[in-house]
């Protein structure tokens, strides 16, 4: 199992210089082999004789010249450059896969970051060593047991943080549902889940980021709309400052700050969210939403935007499957808000603004995201693997997540990211 846990680092200003230093470095490899590689292609085609570019001969070239024509890349690790390279071999690969568009050049400021492989660095408590440099102050040390494979450093705004990758199988770390509870809180938490344990349906939307088909209504924290009358007021003063100057300096770092902390809030409540679902539920059906047509709605795309579908997608898929769980995701045409999750009367219009409505065929009276969910739930259980293992039928499609038997015991753990 591959885990990344990012930390924050606490570098004094010789420390922070470094960093930016070697983050520096690393762009400039990877924009010189972009574009190295860019032009031994065009040669390439004219002269098919010549060789193709890899990241291996951009390499050797690199280090056949960097001590004459950039003597200043041998003040900081020779593995920010290196690794930067291998970096976009990796990125030509996954374009080449069509998984990915053409690589583009790194810009300062924005991918200010180096990469380590594992015999580069190495980890003492709550501190990292990171070469020329030496020992490096973290915010807290590493949760995961196994092997490193890799550090990278990055900064976001005016910190910076360290993603460390490790290939464990150690699961301890994570708490178990089975466990018992040991003080008020913990049994209150224990019984609910125990008691809500089986399929959910979940029903995203906007005006509360999560309607459960139990009921439950989870708002979303929506920082940008919090925050926005402070975030155009930054952006004004950032315009309004001279090209060049110290003080646009300051109003472009106080912007940036502003923008990681939006982004923060955001990812902190999606990890809590899906967590909780994750631990609770084995089984989660989901809508697949057409999030990038939905945004073309200029009244709503600030708000979808806010609420972050896509990650928590993406936080749901991952950690649902190292539970042992599984999401079903249903299609994106299936009508969940305007089929009647009693009888299966299908209505044949349902505007937006319409929040409640009655069943004309049995009468039921309905919330919208409570009907869509609950019918998100059916569709989930109907699709589950069975006892044997067989795959059951719906309009809907399984994720990357391994499918758990409804049967069998299920292994709940939890994630840190």
């Amino acid at each position: 199992m591959l885990i990344a846990h990012k930390i924050a680092l606490d570098p004094n200003n010789a420390q922070a210089t470094y960093l930016a230093r070697a983050a520096g470095v690393a762009r400039f490899a990877y924009n010189w082999a972009l574009a190295e590689w860019k032009r031994q292609y065009e040669a390439c085609k004219l002269d098919p004789t010549l060789p193709k570019p890899s990241q291996a001969a951009l390499r050797r070239q690199l280090n056949a010249i960097k001590r004459e024509q950039f003597p200043w890349m041998l003040e900081v690790t020779k593995n920010a450059p290196q690794m930067a390279i291998i970096q976009l071999g990796q990125a030509f690969q996954n374009f080449f896969a069509g998984r990915a568009k053409y690589p583009q050049f790194r810009k300062k400021g924005v991918h200010d970051r180096f990469s380590l492989s594992n015999d580069q660095f190495s980890l003492d408590g709550s501190r990292i060593r990171i070469p020329n440099l030496g020992w490096v102050r973290m915010r807290e040390t590493l949760r995961f047991a196994g092997k490193l494979l890799s550090a990278t450093v990055s900064r976001v705004a005016d910190r910076w943080l360290v993603s460390i990758a490790v290939d464990t199988q150690d699961d301890s770390h994570l708490p178990q549902a089975e466990n018992e509870p040991q003080d008020e809180n913990q049994v209150k938490g224990e019984s609910r889940r125990s008691q809500d344990q089986g399929a959910v349906g979940v029903d995203l939307g906007v005006s509360a980021l999560v309607t459960l088909s139990t009921g439950e209504v989870i708002p979303g924290p929506k920082p940008h709309k919090e925050l926005l009358c402070r975030l155009q007021r930054l952006s004004r003063s950032l315009s309004r400052k001279q090209k060049g100057s110290a003080n646009r300096k300051k109003a472009r770092a106080r912007l940036a700050k502003l923008h990681a902390r939006i982004a923060a809030i955001r990812s902190d409540a999606l990890h809590k969210l899906t967590t909780d679902l994750t631990w609770r539920f084995h089984t989660i059906g989901i809508e697949d939403l057409n999030v990038k047509g939905m945004v073309r709605n200029r009244s709503l795309a600030r708000s979808i935007a806010d609420m972050g579908f896509f990650e928590f997608r993406r936080q749901l898929d991952y950690k649902a499957a190292m539970r042992g769980g599984q999401v079903i995701v249903a299609d994106r045409w299936y009508p969940s808000s305007k089929t009647c999750s009693g009888c299966g009367h299908q209505l044949d219009q349902l505007p937006l603004s319409v929040r409640d409505w009655t069943c004309p065929h049995c009468g039921a009276n309905h919330d919208r995201d409570v009907n869509a969910a609950i019918n998100l739930r059916n569709l989930a259980v109907s699709s589950t693997v069975t006892a044997c293992g067989e795959e059951g039928s719906g309009r809907c499609r399984k994720t990357g997540a391994k499918p758990a038997s409804v049967k069998q015991e299920v292994s709940f753990v939890d994630v840190c990211t």
